[in-house]
């Protein structure tokens, strides 16, 4: 099965669907590409007020196909920092886009797919979901913005926790600190959202459009600037001897012998 985007809309609501299970919705350049363009003209589409992103099956989105990223070391340090700004350009027109957006999260949120989640304005997950950033353990920084998100919304030291270690926290823990806004049962959690969503969509939504702005503006006014630096960041250890041990225990299946 190739990887796409799927996009519905149905009642108000636009559901955008990660749809490529057999890699975990890994995402790819089309994909990202897709789920940008569908934004951008919702944002000006009468017969959409709303928007909830998912994967297709078990998971949400296992973030980046490690194994097409291992290819970027291998190639100029500008072929690296152009596939980034891909992820960048979703991230900016999520928090860009004028009406609500939910994630509804099942199984695994993983890397630039935890960072998705946390572009959007909610978060509806099944209580046994699982987001990780675990881009140190391949000798790598994170991109999409979480090192932004995350300490806005928790502890320095629980951000800190989250991607110096990379270890995965489970949903309910999240919901405890509040950055998942709803639980649920799993399986439950897209039906969940797109209630919510098709509830928001029958409101104020010129209101909504500028308390978004409001909130972008208050809590994060240097995004574009932040995924500047992640991207920088995200080049330089790419082809650094870290990321190559690290990229190439995983791809292995070992654990990474990072140099001392």
């Amino acid at each position: 099965m190739s990887a796409r985007l799927d996009v519905q809309t149905r009642d108000g609501v636009m559901l955008l669907t990660i749809d490529n299970p057999e890699l975990r919705n890994a995402l790819v350049p089309e994909i990202t590409r897709g789920a940008t363009e569908a934004l951008r003209l919702a944002a000006t589409d009468p017969a959409v007020r709303a928007a909830v992103l998912t994967g297709a099956g078990a998971h949400f989105c296992s973030g980046g196909n490690l194994a097409a990223l291992r290819a970027f070391q291998d190639k100029p340090r500008a072929a690296a920092v152009e596939r980034v700004g891909v992820l960048n350009e979703l991230v900016r027109s999520m928090r860009q886009f004028p009406k609500p957006l939910i994630a509804a999260v099942e199984g695994a949120a993983a890397g630039a797919g935890f960072s998705l989640a946390l572009a959007c304005d909610l978060i509806v997950a099944a209580r046994d979901a699982r987001f990780s950033m675990a881009y140190v353990k391949i000798g790598m920084s994170p991109d999409g913005a979480p090192t932004l998100f995350l300490p806005r919304t928790l502890s320095i030291q629980l951000a800190s926790e989250l991607l110096m270690e990379g270890a995965p926290i489970v949903a309910e823990r999240l919901h405890q600190v509040g950055v998942v806004n709803r639980l649920t049962e799993p399986g439950q959690a897209l039906a969940e959202a797109r209630t919510w969503a098709q509830k928001l969509a029958q409101g104020a939504i010129g209101a909504i459009g500028n308390i978004k702005r409001l909130i972008n503006q208050s809590a994060c006014p240097e995004l574009a600037s932040h995924l500047e630096l992640e991207r920088e960041s995200f080049a330089e250890l790419l082809h650094a001897p870290e990321a190559r041990e690290g990229f190439a225990a995983f791809l292995e299946k070992r654990t990474a012998n990072f140099p001392k």
